[in-house]
């Protein structure tokens, strides 16, 4: 399968140009009275795509543009859930081929009523993609009032230029080893990367450093890199800076280069290159500072890692930002509300080490919060106890945090679009939640944000996806294995609410928190990814305001009971995750089926969820034991096609369904401890990891039948044999 890059708007268009081309396949080849209509489809929503992969390297848009690239988007979904139930029935009719007369014409019955109705669907399609190219037309969408305005915004950046010296904080530590660095004996050319998060001071450092040692040096510059970079005025700043040469933006950047390098060849220069974006930039520009050995210097911040370590050639040579300490936190924080720490009144002290908390040391997100408390000369502690519960929240609403939304705003905007909707589905998960990457990435995997590559399995390109925003600092590593492999991550809080922020501007993802509550987008009849946060409430259900559940495509449960929603009406369901926080249940052993209140989970009804590729549940009270509850699982789940990962890691199964490993898809299987698998365990050619496997609960056919999986399984002894994953 080719590559499928992905945006909230322009990832739905490539889905649904996929299941086109499969439809104009000779599998389809029967649909000849609505080939042609797939053709003109294909050609009209292929001109459209790529319009939305310029609207998507917007900054802004104009009313209209963001108004058809919504529609487009939403259509684009309808039409790939139309195609998907199609394909559902064409495939079930297929595998009816054994009865007797009657059946046979009942099959051949299904097969017209299906292709009939997609006739008449694809009709209704085409006349709403002709309006909406109608609609682009008239208001000439792909004309040059798409892009962003021409008035320059200001630059959040810019302000941490020019801090006073004596309001900084925490600075003293890292100031002087990068100076270290710096003013070492080494006589080449020595280039240093700084990298970090948003907002965590990288620049002030650097600046500070630059304003104390620059005067050392025979010519200085000091520039800031744009998302966009113009290489031309990039040269031609430096050039201005270092003296004695005479910009001039007529010349290519080929001989600005060439001039830099002449006249820097035989002095000791000192250069900062701020806020580098990719190893491209470097490149160039790292060709107008020759090597002179003349002790000259070069440094770059940036936030990716990747771009860091392009620019150095040595590892030592990569200076890591840390957030600020704790005290150092207080320190910021209080003086910028009081004046000095001494003067905070008591009644402050928790609240405000709360606040600090959630900051997560990031000088800048500091400096927002406390200069908007600040601001509010009543002080009272109500109010800064509402700050620390909205933190989160409150930075999508409240004008007075714009200044750190930008900052982290800027990261996302320059995210390649493969990963923004993989960043984007982390906000279907509560603050602070620890995403493990193999499991995220099968989620991905199961969205259908991530696909073979060029001979790389899903798992490999997501995996390389989950690198990629850890060095792009858009999460934070958690775990980390032997070999210094990321092994899970999480979101700092403020980088979650942009997430969030996003999905409902995208109509990404709809979260709610309570039966009432709902942050997801306006029109909430159009859900396609349903987040259920009840994790704080005592109970929760489905808001009422969302009118269909049949176009969602992931739903996520976290409750503090068990909570089965009503799966029947998840018509198009991809993914399924419930998790539950459960604290105590009252059971009873030996308790039937039917005598069970609080421990029953039903789950009979996934056997309907014909589109699901990923189902997980879980209880986050792991020390409970699997007896105490009991999860009762349909019979059979022969029309799961499309299964790809099952995961219950807690509980007592009633019964495995028989024919579970006749799913075409299965790669993933994680069971409780002690359950029975059905037979046939030999023809699971396709799963790769199985979690646990209890000899002594098993039959000897199915012990006999792990020898048939050799090809694809390794095994792991774990508790007799409890694990056996793939290598």
């Amino acid at each position: 399968m080719s590559e499928i890059v992905v945006t909230a708007s322009k990832g739905a268009m490539n889905h649904l140009l996929a299941k086109l081309a499969t439809l104009m396949g000779d599998e389809y080849k029967k649909l000849k009275g609505v080939r042609k209509e797939i053709v003109f489809l294909n050609n009209e929503l292929s001109a459209m795509n790529a319009l939305l992969e310029e609207l998507a390297d917007r900054d802004e848009l104009d009313p209209l543009s963001t108004d058809w690239r919504n529609h487009i988007r939403e259509m684009a979904y309808d039409i790939e859930d139309c195609i998907d139930d199609f394909m559902r029935q064409v495939a079930s009719n297929r595998k009816g081929t054994k009865g007797g007369f009657h059946q046979k014409i009942a099959r051949r019955l299904n097969k017209l009523r299906a292709r009939h109705q997609i006739a008449n669907q694809i009709q209704d399609i085409k006349a709403r993609v002709v309006e909406a190219s109608k609609r682009r037309k008239r208001y000439m969408l792909n004309d040059d009032r798409v892009s962003s305005s021409h008035v320059k915004p200001i630059d959040p950046r810019l302000s941490a230029l020019y801090k006073e010296t004596a309001s900084l904080v925490g600075i003293d530590g890292p100031k002087e080893k990068l100076t270290k660095w710096l003013m070492g004996d080494e006589q080449e050319r020595k280039v240093v990367s700084v990298v970090g998060l948003g907002g965590l001071g990288k620049t002030t450092l650097v600046k500070e450093v630059y304003r104390d040692i620059g005067g050392k040096f025979d010519c200085k510059a000091f520039v800031s890199v744009t998302q966009r970079p113009d290489m031309t005025v990039l040269l031609n700043s430096i050039i201005s800076q270092i003296g004695q040469l005479k910009s001039s933006h007529s010349c290519s950047v080929e001989d600005l280069i060439d001039s830099l390098r002449e006249y820097l060849q035989h002095k000791r220069y000192f250069v900062v290159i701020d806020d580098l974006w990719d190893p491209l930039t470097w490149e160039i520009l790292s060709c107008a500072f020759p090597q002179n050995k003349q002790r000259s210097r070069v440094v770059v911040t940036t936030r990716n890692v990747t771009v860091a370590v392009a620019c150095c050639c040595l590892d030592d040579c990569i200076f890591n930002m840390k957030p600020l300490n704790l005290q150092d936190s207080r320190r910021l924080f209080l003086n910028r509300i009081f004046g000095s720490q001494e003067d905070c009144p008591s009644q402050f002290e928790e609240v405000s080490e709360e606040i600090l908390k959630r900051c997560g040391g990031l000088p800048l997100a500091i400096l927002t919060i406390s200069s908007l408390l600040a601001s509010n000369r009543t002080r009272l502690k109500e109010e800064w106890e509402y700050i620390r519960n909205s933190l989160g929240s409150q930075f999508a609403t409240n004008p007075t945090l714009e200044g750190m939304r930008q900052i982290l705003d800027l990261s996302y905007k320059h995210l390649p679009h493969h990963l923004r909707a993989c960043l984007l589905y982390l906000g279907m998960y509560p603050e602070d939640y620890v995403f493990m990457k193999s499991d995220l990435v099968r989620q991905w995997v199961a969205e259908g944000f991530v696909s073979n590559l060029q001979g790389l399995s899903a798992m490999d390109v997501g995996e390389s996806f989950f690198n990629e925003l850890i060095n792009r600092s858009m999460v934070q590593p958690e775990w980390t294995g032997y070999n210094g492999n990321v092994l899970s991550c999480r979101v700092h809080d403020m980088m979650l609410d942009l997430i969030i922020k996003r999905c409902r501007e995208d109509n990404f993802a709809c979260v709610t928190y309570n039966s009432h509550d709902t942050t997801g987008p306006d029109r909430c009849h159009k859900v396609r990814r349903l987040s259920l946060n009840f994790c704080g409430a005592k109970d929760g259900e489905i808001p009422g305001s969302i009118d269909s559940l049949k176009q969602v495509r992931s739903l996520v449960v976290f409750r503090k009971t068990v909570y089965i929603p009503p799966l029947s009406k998840f018509r198009f369901l991809r993914v399924l995750v419930l998790i539950f926080f459960v604290d105590c249940i009252n059971f009873e052993e030996g308790q039937e089926w039917s005598q069970m209140t609080a421990a029953k989970v039903d789950l009979t009804s996934i056997s309907q969820l014909f589109q699901l590729r990923y189902l997980r549940i879980q209880s986050q009270r792991q020390h409970l034991q699997s007896s105490t509850y009991y999860i009762k699982m349909p019979s059979q789940i022969r029309g799961l096609q499309h299964l790809e990962t099952m995961i219950i890691s807690w509980g007592s199964v009633n019964r495995i369904p028989s024919n579970i490993f006749h799913l075409p898809c299965l790669s993933y299987l994680k069971l409780p401890p002690h359950t029975r698998l059905p037979d046939e365990i030999g023809n699971a050619k396709s799963l790769c990891t199985l979690q646990y496997f209890d000899i002594l609960n098993n039959s000897l056919e199915n012990i006999e039948g792990l020898g048939e999986l050799t090809d694809v399984l390794q095994f792991h002894q774990r508790m007799n044999l409890g694990w056996m994953a793939r290598g």
